[in-house]
This record gives structure tokens, C-alpha cells and sequence, in this order.
């Protein structure tokens, strides 16, 4: 049916591209792009003997020029982002060049500051829509299937949803004492940077994980979370009608959160850059340089993750509380594609996102975040490849 680019090789690229070869009916030709050719190679070696045919390539997808080349030599019908944030926009702007639809799972981050907001993205949504061109933004879990869920609980279950909390668990242990869920530089700068929620039409501050939860999970019980600022919070406080309060909370080790507050007194979290022996080095890059690659946990990582959305609102005049969640099994996740359940359950919905804007279920000119869309086909689909959701009529809720 079509061919794909595919920018990045890393975990959740990895699931993504085993995952589009397993539908080999709808990607028929991919090509895998990233810094590093021979990691791209080793992939497809892995690889071969399927129907879907694959190439590589090197491309430093910051810069345009770069990026353009390829899409003119490869003439893929989309390409799906799945390396850093921080080259969202240079992607969009080869893809603008060349006329070819855009797919990515996280918000545009800039390196010089932690400040992630969809607001540089949707600063281009006239130029996709006057090239005849559809964007997906944040095609992951969260964001992603989060806001799929949020759009499948308004569109069946409420008149209004009130309150939403995004709720990300994760039981699974590898056996370090601190590792990151995924890029140790992403992930570091978020939980590290002050939290917000979306409360009664304006954003409320709060110090990096002051708000602190218990929450009994199922199938993995109870976890302490943390309130994080998400930029799905974003984009659903614009999409959700009646919305007064959106929340994001993710759970972390209390090692995990020893580790990080040393890491983060000693300066090693910092993102300004340091001279160090004549040269200049940004301290987070050198720590993300030494911790253990998250693409490479895999096959230490035992345990679940229960991930989903807690919705208050009403229906019919009636106070209703809805639950919608997925839980994915970490060993499970690696005897299929060699990857722990954290990408697995990123990686999985970038390929949906890709099929249904390839067969034309999600495609229309513009830029747009997930919820814009019909949610069941994409709940339809995270049920055949590999995402089941699970669903509660009476769930506990938070306070």
C-alpha cells in the first residue's frame, strides 16, 4: 500500500519498524534513516526474509537540507519522526518542501531550554494544510493513545468530561538502580522541570514532583505517583468539551528519585554547556552518555506497565467515572520484538498512526494532534497489534 521513512533506530524506532513488517499488507516499503547507518543495517538483518522491503540510510536529521535529499531519493508517502524532539521541526519543514505527510510521537523540544509546547508545530499548521499535506503530532502512548482514549471516552461514554488523569505506571525492574524509561536526556529534563496542570481555564505551577499520589493499579498494585507536566495536557484542554481539570502523574522508584536529586545537586542535570579540559559539554548529554541505554534493557526488564486515563464527567444529567487502560507485560514485549514494554507501548501506536494515515482513515490537510481524529479505528487496531485496552465503570479516583 505504501512506503515510509523512518527517522531514528533507537528502542521505540525499533518496535515501530518490526511492527510495521509484521503488516507488511500496509507497508510494503520502508526505509530506516538515522546517524548511525550500521545500527540501521544490523536492523534490517534481523529483518530479512520478511515481505517488506527495507533500506537504510544515514541522515543527521537536523538539518533540512539533509533531510530533503533523502525524501527526494527515497519518495516515501510519509515519513514517521521517531528520533529526538529536537528535530521535529526540521522534519516538518523537509517534509513542507517536499509535499510528504508527517508522523511523530513526542512535541518539538528545544535544546537550549526545557520547554516543550505544540505550539511550534501548530505554527505550521496553515503551510501543511496549503500543501495538501496531513501532520499527526504525539502518535506514542502519552501522547498518543491517551488522547485517543480521551477522545473514545467523549465520543461514547460522556457529554462532558470534567476532570482527566493521565495515569503512567511502571513496575518493571531491570536490575540497575537508576535507569531512564527512555532518552535519559528527554526524560531527566522532564521530571526534573516544574510540574503544571490545567485547572479552571489556566495553568497551575508546581515545584518538580511536589505533588505526590497513591494509586492501587491493576495487575500491579500500588505505586506512588508523581504530578509531571505532559504536553498532552496541552493540547486536551483545547479538545475536550467541558474540561475543568487535566492532571499528569507517572510513578518512579524511590532509588530512581535518590539518584536523580544527587545527579541534580552535583550539576550533572544541567543543560547549559560547561567547559571541561578546552571543550564544551552540556552535563546531562555526558550523564545520558554513561547511563545504561534504555533500547538495551530489554531482556533484564521483568514486570508490567498500566497505563491510561481516569475520566470524570456526566452523561445523560449523570455524574459518570470512567477508567480506560492498557497494560503491557515487559518479557511478553521482548520475546516479540526484542524491546522492553516502555517502547513497545510507544512504538506500537506510531505504526497505527502511520497505517491509518496511509490507508487514509487519518489523513486530511493540516496539522493535528490525535484526539482530532475518529478514535475506533485506532482503538480497533491497538486490540490486533498488540495493545489491548481494558475499561472500568468504577474505578477509584484521586483526590
Amino acid at each position: 500500500m505504501g512506503k515510509v521513512l523512518i527517522i531514528g533506530c533507537g528502542g521505540i524506532a525499533n518496535v515501530a519498524i518490526r511492527k510495521c513488517c509484521q503488516n507488511s499488507q500496509v507497508f510494503e516499503e520502508i526505509m530506516i534513516a538515522s546517524r548511525t547507518k550500521a545500527k540501521c543495517d544490523a536492523l534490517k538483518a534481523k529483518l530479512a526474509g520478511g515481505k517488506t522491503k527495507i533500506h537504510t540510510a544515514k541522515v543527521d536529521a537536523s538539518q533540512v537540507d539533509e533531510v530533503i535529499a533523502l525524501i527526494n531519493d527515497f519518495q516515501p508517502d510519509a515519513v514517521l519522526h521517531l528520533a529526538l524532539p529536537y528535530q521535529n521541526l526540521t522534519i516538518m519543514e523537509a517534509c513542507l518542501a517536499t509535499k510528504t505527510h508527517y508522523i511523530d510521537t513526542a512535541t518539538y523540544e528545544s535544546p537550549d531550554a526545557v520547554k516543550f509546547e505544540y505550539q511550534w508545530q501548530w505554527a505550521y499548521r496553515q503551510r501543511f494544510q496549503e500543501a495538501g499535506i496531513c501532520a499527526i503530532l504525539g502518535c506514542g502512548f502519552d501522547p498518543g493513545v491517551t488522547g485517543v482514549f480521551a477522545a473514545y471516552a467523549q465520543k461514547h461514554f460522556f457529554d462532558e468530561i470534567y476532570h482527566l488523569d493521565i495515569l503512567d505506571a511502571n513496575a518493571g525492574n531491570n536490575g540497575y538502580p537508576f535507569s531512564t524509561n527512555f532518552n535519559p536526556e528527554i526524560n531527566i529534563r522532564e521530571i526534573t522541570a516544574n510540574g503544571y496542570y490545567w485547572e479552571n481555564g489556566k495553568w497551575v505551577k508546581t515545584k518538580p514532583l511536589e505533588i505526590k499520589k497513591l494509586y492501587d493499579f491493576p495487575q500491579i498494585g500500588e505505586k506512588e505517583i508523581y504530578l509531571l507536566y505532559h504536553e498532552e495536557l496541552e493540547s486536551l484542554a483545547l479538545h475536550l468539551k467541558g474540561i475543568k481539570r487535566i492532571r499528569f502523574f507517572m510513578t518512579f522508584r524511590k532509588s530512581e528519585l535518590n539518584y536523580l536529586k544527587c545527579l541534580e545537586e552535583v550539576g550533572m542535570t544541567a543543560i547549559e554547556p560547561i567547559d571541561f579540559n578546552g571543550q564544551q559539554i552540556v552535563p546531562l548529554q555526558f550523564l545520558k552518555a554513561v547511563l545504561p541505554d534504555p533500547a538495551a534493557l530489554g531482556a533484564k526488564t521483568k514486570g508490567k506497565t498500566n497505563i491510561g486515563c481516569l475520566f470524570q464527567g456526566t452523561k445523560d444529567g449523570r455524574k459518570r467515572n470512567y477508567y480506560l487502560y492498557n497494560v503491557c507485560d515487559h518479557e511478553k514485549s521482548y520475546r516479540e520484538v526484542e524491546s522492553q514494554a516502555v517502547s513497545y507501548t510507544t512504538g506500537v501506536p506510531a505504526m497505527i498512526g502511520a497505517m491509518l494515515l496511509l490507508n487514509g482513515t487519518w489523513n486530511k490537510p493540516g496539522v493535528y494532534n490525535v484526539e482530532e481524529f475518529d478514535p475506533d479505528p485506532f482503538m480497533s487496531a491497538l486490540n490486533q497489534w498488540g495493545l489491548p485496552w481494558l475499561q472500568d465503570f468504577n474505578p477509584e479516583l484521586l483526590d
